[in-house]
This record gives structure tokens, sequence and C-alpha cells, in this order.
């Protein structure tokens, strides 16, 4: 696991990337207003906790790794965020 990236002061969101190919991330808090997750990727306002954020973009029919693994294809195109 690469581990849990944490929310301070710069107004991050704390996320779980769990293998260096991933292309996406879990998000792991509920602060909704936050708009930046580590590595400072921009994301759209209001993610819930749980649910995963593109790192980038991934065409469609593209794969989804998450644990290094493909989790399924993009049904359309995934903007990063």
């Amino acid at each position: 696991m690469i581990g849990a990236q944490q929310a301070g002061e710069s107004g991050t969101r704390l996320s779980l990337k769990t293998d260096p190919r991933d292309n996406v991330v879990t998000i792991l808090d509920d602060r909704l207003e936050r708009t930046r997750i580590d590595g400072d990727v921009e994301i759209v306002p209001g993610v819930p906790f749980g649910h995963k954020v593109a790192l980038r973009d991934i065409a469609e029919g593209g794969e989804v790794l998450k644990y290094g693994v493909v989790i399924g294809h993009a049904k359309s195109a995934i903007r990063q965020g």
C-alpha cells in the first residue's frame, strides 16, 4: 500500500492510493468544499467519502486501475479530478 495522504492546512482532501500504477484514488474524508488532493491534483467540489477520483484523464474504454489491477473500463471519457 502506498498510503493515505493526510488532509492538512494546505486544504487538501484525505485520499488513498494503493499502488503506484493506480490511476484513481479513493477519497477518505467529508471535506466536500476542498478541491485538491495530494500531488496538487484539482478535483471537483463535493466528492463524497469513499468515491474514486481520477488522477489523470482516462479515455473511453480505458482501464481503471486500483490495487495495481484493472477494476473496470471507462464507459465514457473520465477527466482528471
